[in-house]
Parts: structure tokens; sequence; C-alpha cells
């Protein structure tokens, strides 16, 4: 089962204005905007969970979200990017922030947001149901009050004993609760926190302060973002991790934060370790900056290191649209690919020469398991998806549960859907010999097989690796 990640917290409509400046308006010194472009995306908490979306979790959005329009747009935004929403009753307006651009460079920010509009007394049965289901939480405060909320607190304290969570806070929310598994503070919300002192070098006085808010806000650890020189994690009494970040020349750091809050919260979910998990999210936020940030962004989009390709299926769809808008050819196949080895790097090469884009259907471990028995597979999903994501010819892949990829297919109704192996594509009755094939040709799609490797198998690499030859459950 995919890991499932909830992220709670106070969301955003943000919204960009982009256009061009070349003259000084007559009436006051001020730059005059010739306005091109509106574009609207998710903010706050709505995009921490939006840009979690491509790195192998579910996520789902627990966030006081109104019924007016700024609203309905902010679930549409949501339903696009793949994110479930589970809103909670406010009343409106929906807080939006602009930002007026022009060259590629802020001109001023406008927040329409007020103040905060009274957040419900209680969480209520379906929220805390998803909070109780969750594999992993993310605490995206805004400061708009949802922290405060008392049965949250209750709900997340009570996660927090079984399951990771992590808390990225701001300066008017709410202290995390008792047992986080990582808060998040920037060097910023740690000075307000605990205020810098004289004489004392940046990292060891980043250190220091961050220890002492460790044990202040009772987290296992504190991982303090430090902008384009990476992130200090502090843990216990162990020296402090200093993870550096890659260079980033240019781009936009808006939403830095929120990259690297989902990372970690999405890696964590996923049963990395806390040094690994930091690691990722660092590379994930320079690479998110590097690409555009904020103004960049799009479901599946550019900053989504280390994997090469999207994971998830909002990234698959995105993948599979932009390759329709230029024209171009949706290509899919599918399989275990379970010790990844050079049989399916031949499939998979040859399956991307077919198109513009290879979409890779994973088997999940529990359909590896009701195909190929309970041995299998060696290698869990997160770890298939993340080395096949790894793969040059690779532009998105996406699990599934079920025996076949019928339902999965039927959504993202590739062009072509490819299958390597010792396969025809009728069997000796005239029906097709793979069960995809038929479906394939509802929307007027092609299965073609590819060449296959012969002697070339996770089977054959499983026997070879054991001293005793018994046989194994599974194939290739």
């Amino acid at each position: 089962m995919t890991p499932r990640l909830v992220v709670v917290g106070d969301a955003l409509l943000d919204r960009d204005l982009v256009g061009t400046v070349d003259r000084v308006a007559p009436d006051a010194p001020v730059p005059v905007l010739a306005a091109t472009e509106s574009m609207d995306r998710p903010g706050g908490a709505a995009l921490a969970a939006a840009l979690a979306t491509d790195l192998g979790v579910e996520v789902t959005l627990v966030a006081p979200v109104p019924d007016d329009a700024g609203g309905t747009r902010l679930r549409a935004l949501l339903d696009d990017a793949g994110v479930r929403l589970c809103a909670l009753p406010v009343a409106g307006p929906m807080p939006e922030k602009i930002r007026i651009r022009a060259g590629g460079h802020m001109l001023m920010r406008v927040d329409q947001a007020g103040a905060p509009a009274p957040v419900p007394e209680k969480l209520g049965r379906e929220a805390a149901a998803v909070l109780r289901a969750a594999t992993g939480v993310l605490v995206s405060d805004y400061g708009r009050g949802v922290t405060a909320v008392p049965e949250l607190r209750r709900v997340l304290g009570e996660t927090a004993k079984r399951r990771p969570v992590v808390w990225d806070p701001h300066p008017r929310g709410g202290a995390p609760v008792p047992g986080v598994r990582l808060a998040t503070p920037n060097e910023a919300e740690l000075a307000h926190q605990v205020p810098p002192e004289p004489g004392t070098g940046r990292l060891a006085g980043v250190a220091q302060r961050a220890a002492r808010l460790c044990g202040t806000w009772q987290a296992q650890a504190v991982a303090v973002t430090l902008g384009a020189d990476g992130a200090l994690v502090v843990q216990g009494t162990a020296a402090p991790l200093v993870v550096p970040a890659p260079p980033v020349h240019g781009g936009d750091p808006c939403g830095a934060g929120d990259r690297f809050a989902a990372a970690v919260s999405a890696a964590l979910t996923r049963g990395e370790v806390l040094s690994e998990a930091v690691a990722q999210a660092v590379v994930a936020a320079s690479a998110y900056v590097g690409a555009g940030g904020a103004a960049a962004w799009q479901p599946g989009g550019p900053g989504r290191p280390p994997e090469r390709a999207a994971i998830g299926l909002a990234a698959a769809h995105a993948v599979a649209r932009a390759t329709r808008l230029r024209g171009g050819t949706v290509v899919a196949t599918g399989g275990c690919f379970d010790l990844l080895h050079v049989g399916h790097l031949s499939t998979l090469r040859a399956a991307r020469k077919l198109g513009d884009c290879l979409i890779v259907c994973l088997n999940s471990d529990r359909s590896v398991r009701s195909l190929k028995g309970p041995t299998r597979p060696v290698v869990p999903q997160t770890d298939r998806a993340r080395l096949v994501a790894a793969l040059d010819c690779v532009d998105a892949v996406v699990t599934f549960d079920e025996l076949t990829p019928d339902r999965l297919l039927d959504r993202l109704r590739p062009d072509i859907w490819v299958k390597g192996g010792d396969y025809f594509l009728d069997g000796p009755d005239g029906e097709p010999a793979l069960p995809e094939a038929e479906l394939v040709r509802r929307w007027g799609g092609q299965t073609v097989v590819v060449p296959y490797l012969s002697g070339r198998s996770t089977t054959q690499l499983i026997a070879a690796a054991r001293p005793d030859p018994a046989p194994i459950e599974g194939g290739s």
C-alpha cells in the first residue's frame, strides 16, 4: 500500500500577476505593469501538499477552505495536483497572496487575507479519522490559527507517539506538540524562538540554539534550514548534522521551505532514516529554487530530485498532458521491476523510443505478492519506484495494487502500451494473450511487444544468489 502523508495547516490561494514594465506612472513615481498573464496555484499548506504528490506518497490536505470563489478555485487546483482535500468548515473569504512580477523579479506582494477567519473549535470526525490513518503527518503552520485547535493538537499528540510528525512552524503559530519527529524552522524562525548570542560563530550558534529549542519543544529532532547553505540537524546529544546544499544559480526561493518540509515529510513517511530524509529534502529544495520556485511549479514539474522522473499519479497525468499538448505520443509499460537488471533496461529503452514520454506502471508490493508469492518482492515498492525513476529513459512512475494495471491505464490512456518478453498479442483461440490489449484498443491505443533479452530475469538472479538450489517462487 502506498504510504499516506497527511498535511494539516493553513491553506492559501497564491496568484502571480506577470507582465512588463517600460514606463513610470505620470501621477506617482511608481512603475506601470502591463499585465500579460495571471497564474494561480495552491499556497501555504496547500502548496506543501501539492509539492509532496511526486514523492511516492498519497497526499491528503486537512485545512480550512471556505465555499467562496477563491475556495472553489483552490479545490480545483488541488484536484489537478492529485491532492485529496478534507476541508474544515470556515467563514470566508479564501485568503489570497498576490505577487506582481516583471522581468523575473517580484515588484510587490499584495495579501488579500485580512484577519484570520475563526477556525472550528472541533476537528470533526472525518479529519480526525484521516489523521489517525496517516503513515506520516506534516503540520504546515502559516500562523492563521489552525494549529491552536485543541482537538487537533490532541490528535496530533497521539499520532506523534506512533507515526513520524514533521512540524513546519510559524512565528505566529502554536508550538509543536511534544514528541514530533522533526521540527523545521528556518534561521529567522529559530532566532524568533531563541535569540542569537553575541560572539558565537554562525554554525555553532545555530546548533546551540537548535538544541535548546529541541528541548523546549520536546521534539525528537530540529532541522534548521539555512537557505543556500543547506540545513543543520540537531538530535539528542549527538553532534549536529550539517547537510550542504548543491549550488544554485539564480532561481526563486519562494516556496523553498514548503518544498523542504514536503520532501522530508514524504521521506520519513516512506520509512527513510532522518539523515537521508534531510539530505533528500535539501537537494529537492535546491532544485526547486533553481527551476524557478513557486512561479515555475506545476504538478510533476521541475524541482523533483533526487529521482530523474516524477513519481505518483498526479505527476504521471502531468507528464501525459504536457506531452499531448505539444503533439507528442504517450507510451506506457508495466511490470514488477524487482531486482532491476539489464533485461528491464533493454525493455524500457526500447519502449521510450516509440514515443515522446514513457510512464512506467509499477506493481505495488501487494500486487507482486499476489502474482509471485509471499517471498516477493525482494525490493520494496518505494525503492523500486526510485530506481526506475532514476533511469534516463523514464519520465514518470506510478504504482498500482491490482493484478493488472487496467484501472490505471484507463485513467492515463496511453497511445502505446508496451510489453517486453516472450508474449504474443493473440492467443491460440484468437483471444488477446495480454489482458490489457483489448482495453487499450477502446481509446484507439496500440499494444506492442518489444524484443526480450533471454537469460535475464529476477528469478534467475535470486536463484544464482541462493546457496540452496531449491526452486523459488515467481517469474521475471
